[in-house]
């Protein structure tokens, strides 16, 4: 009996610690920032978050990266409007609850900017689907605050959804970069317009550059070219209040 007891206990220890180890791979806590160049790495290893430059520039960006791609390949950027200019950057759970891109003067380039929140009871996880969300810290990640999905830059993800809120007018589209170099906001947009039939639009400098006609049910009429094979799993809901 007591070889059963001491083996059950020793498993319940594995797992308590392989759920710490975890956590402390996937997610940051008020107690648990990362520095230059620490990542974190979402469950199975398909995406990471962290600093990064790019080609032919010294400026320093967080951001979420595929990691199992040799080729360096960025799909979101926190700050792509203020680049930190040396490696002396921090990404944490500030003092209010947010996460926050931080230099060594403890300047803010960039925050989640979530108001209301509890202090000290925030965390950011990286999920495996590319989302990084900020979540109570008490709930078991049940409910989001702020999720990257909601605040794209350039790249689509599976499952992630663009649209606008016809109540608030938010919207959530994509921006291009300014250059292949520099990920600040570019000239083009790509999100979705409440239209009586829903339709993808490009603007350039927030003026109408390209329509794709509306959706048919199984694609864009406007996009002569595009067939229902490109669509699997993509899907345009024209009756949702978002």
């Amino acid at each position: 009996m007591g070889k059963t007891i001491s083996c059950s206990v020793l498993l319940a220890l594995i797992s308590c610690f392989y759920l710490l180890f975890a956590t402390a791979l996937d997610t940051i806590t008020p107690s648990k920032s990362i520095k230059d160049p620490d990542v974190i790495i979402s469950q199975n290893g398909v995406f990471r978050l962290g600093f990064f430059s790019l080609a032919n520039s010294s400026n320093r960006y967080v951001g979420i990266l595929y990691n199992q791609i040799p080729v360096q390949t960025v799909v979101w950027v926190a700050n792509r409007n203020r680049p930190l200019k040396d490696s002396s950057g921090i990404l944490t759970i500030s003092d209010d609850g947010n996460l926050v891109v931080s230099n060594g003067k403890a300047e803010i380039l960039w925050s989640t900017n979530v108001t209301n929140l509890v202090p000290n009871a925030t965390t950011a996880q990286l999920l495996d689907s590319g989302n990084l969300v900020l979540n109570n810290g008490d709930n078991g990640g049940s409910s989001s605050l702020w999720e990257s999905f909601q605040h794209p830059s350039n790249v689509f993800l599976q499952t992630m959804k663009m649209g606008v809120d016809v109540k608030t007018g938010r919207k959530v589209e994509l921006k291009s970069w300014k250059s292949i170099d520099d990920p600040s906001d570019g000239n083009f947009s790509l999100g979705f317009e409440p239209f009586n039939i829903p339709e993808g639009i490009i603007r350039k400098k927030n003026q109408l550059y390209f329509r794709t006609g509306p959706w048919n049910g199984y694609t864009f009429i406007g996009l002569i070219n595009m067939y229902t094979s490109y669509l699997q799993g993509f899907v345009v809901v024209a009756d949702n209040p978002q």
